[in-house]
């Protein structure tokens, strides 16, 4: 039962009915404003609502997953993000032939060990498995070929997104694993309530921004500095209105909130300028708007956001 007497399994189905409503209602209005866009750059804006909208539905999907096909299917859902980031970091960073056995060993070992380490509840492991014994291993395993052209940046790099797209996402995962039963919630519940808020403040943001205008922010400018205050305050609301669904009562479950929206925010910041720095960006000559693609932007706010609220969790909660 949940802390407002409601069973775990109808507080599923009561979060997946609205989902599917919030998100067909946003569906609608995107393509309503589409049409009633006047310049290029609301037309911009509201082509960034709708790719964000068209993910909500990549979110009740991996909410029905939580549900109805377990843990196991999940942590795949997860493997394979994790798999498709990483790809798409490397294919926007230089790297020599030489560095083949390290890619190698970043998709084919990487990926599954870690996944695996949380399937298996080794919490321990999983948290120190990429950061200590992966990042000492990948530059004997680039030194090994003798190919010091660049040695440092290219070490770096992947590191880097190792880090980001396998390290930092599993931890999304993982939190449906933690075990919640005395405070009268669950871990996939949890999760969904994670992945609402990371999803919320990145919808919200630029709604707003499509909605109040004003000026863009420097790292991304598809979003106005009102825009996502206001985007942030409607998902701090969102956030308190949903603290039966955690562990948390209320005051917490605003501090909680507030973390995943600063979390996100750097994770916006700091992909936005990792692309831009890769020239995975470009600027548009007729509307002065930065254009950008891909699994990479999508999942930003998530990379940072998710170590953030698992170790918050584990930290005040678990112990």
């Amino acid at each position: 039962m949940m802390r407002l007497g409601i069973p775990i399994e109808a507080a599923y189905l009561l979060i997946l009915t609205c989902l599917i409503f919030f998100a067909a209602i946003a569906t609608g209005y995107g393509q309503w404003a589409s049409s009633r866009a006047a310049s290029i750059q609301q037309q911009q804006r509201i082509r960034i609502v709708n790719s964000r909208v068209r993910s909500s539905w990549w979110l009740i999907g991996i909410f029905a997953v939580a549900f109805w096909l377990g843990q196991g299917a999940l942590l795949v859902v997860f493997a394979f993000i994790s798999f498709f980031l990483l790809r798409e970091f490397i294919a926007l960073t230089p790297t020599h032939y030489t560095d083949h056995w390290a890619l190698v060993i970043a998709f084919y070992v990487a990926i599954p060990v870690q996944y695996l380490l949380i399937a298996y509840e080794q919490y321990l492991f999983f948290t120190i498995f990429i950061p200590v014994y992966l990042f000492l291993l990948l530059p004997v395993v680039m030194a090994a070929s003798h190919d010091t052209d660049r040695y440092l940046e290219r070490v770096a790099k992947v590191q880097w997104g190792i880090m980001l797209a396998i390290f930092c996402v599993s931890h999304a995962p993982a939190i449906s694993l933690l075990d919640f039963n005395r405070f009268s919630s669950n871990g996939p519940l949890m999760l969904v309530y994670f992945l609402m808020m990371v999803f919320f403040a990145d919808l919200f943001a630029v709604l707003m921004s499509s909605i109040l205008g004003g000026r863009p922010l420097q790292s991304n400018p598809n979003k106005t500095v009102k825009g996502t205050l206001a985007g942030s305050a409607m998902t701090l609301l969102c956030g308190l209105a949903l603290f039966w669904l955690t562990p948390f009562r209320l005051w917490q479950a605003g501090l909680m909130t507030l973390a995943i929206i600063i979390a996100a925010l750097m994770g916006d910041l700091v992909i936005s300028s990792v692309k831009k720095s890769l020239g995975a960006s470009y600027r548009s000559a007729e509307d002065d708007v930065y254009i950008t693609r891909g699994v990479l932007e999508r999942m930003a706010p998530l990379t940072f956001a998710a170590p953030v609220f698992y170790h918050l969790i584990v930290i005040f909660f678990m112990n």
